[in-house]
This record gives C-alpha cells, structure tokens and sequence, in this order.
C-alpha cells in the first residue's frame, strides 16, 4: 500500500461523482418504466449502466476503484473509497439491483 493522501481524495472524488451518476441511471430507469419516457436520457442511462455491468463483470463484481482507493490508503469499511455516508452505500447492491430490475421490467411491460 501507497499511501498518497491526494491521489486517495481524487480516487474518492471520481467514485463519489460515478456512484451518484449510476444512482441517477437506475432512478432514471425505474421512473421512464413507470411513465413510458423513451429518450435521449433514458438511452444514457442504459448505456452506462450497461458499462457499469461490463466492468464489475470484469472485475469479479468488484469495483476496480474500490481496489485503487485501498492501494493509496484507504482502510476497509463501508465508507472509505467515497465521501458518501455508510447509510447511503451499505445496501447499494440489493437497493439499486433491485430498482434496476423492477426499471427494466416495467421498460418492457410498457411499451
């Protein structure tokens, strides 16, 4: 482990502002299924959560950030490669899986 304080604060800084974009996608996902929207965001949102898939697939479902972050000094925990609290990343996987899931299928069912 490198220990470089700066290089850990703008790893964090990119995950913080990556994890807050994918929120938003999947959000975006489940809303456009709920109301019909079929557009240009909508298209976005599923490029990149698709390439958001492709990389954790890649990784073994985990994020290659997430690695970064710990050779730079992050400790292990919930909260230590973003600025997010605990209670916003705890339960990411099930919380936004399952949205996504519910998003896609209500994208198919309504079209």
């Amino acid at each position: 482990m490198i220990i470089n304080p700066t290089k850990l604060a703008l790893i964090r800084t990119v995950h913080t502002i990556i994890y807050l974009v994918m929120a938003f996608s999947v959000v975006l996902i489940f809303v456009s299924g709920i109301v019909r929207y079929r557009g240009v965001w909508l298209t976005a949102s599923l490029v990149l959560i698709s390439i958001e898939a492709v990389v954790f697939l890649g990784n073994r479902m985990r994020c290659p950030l997430t690695a970064l972050a710990q050779r730079y000094g992050a400790t292990k925990g919930y909260t230590f490669d973003t600025f997010l609290p605990e209670r916003a990343t705890r339960h990411t996987f099930r919380f936004f899986g399952g949205l996504l899931v519910a998003g896609v299928a209500l994208l198919f069912l309504n079209r």
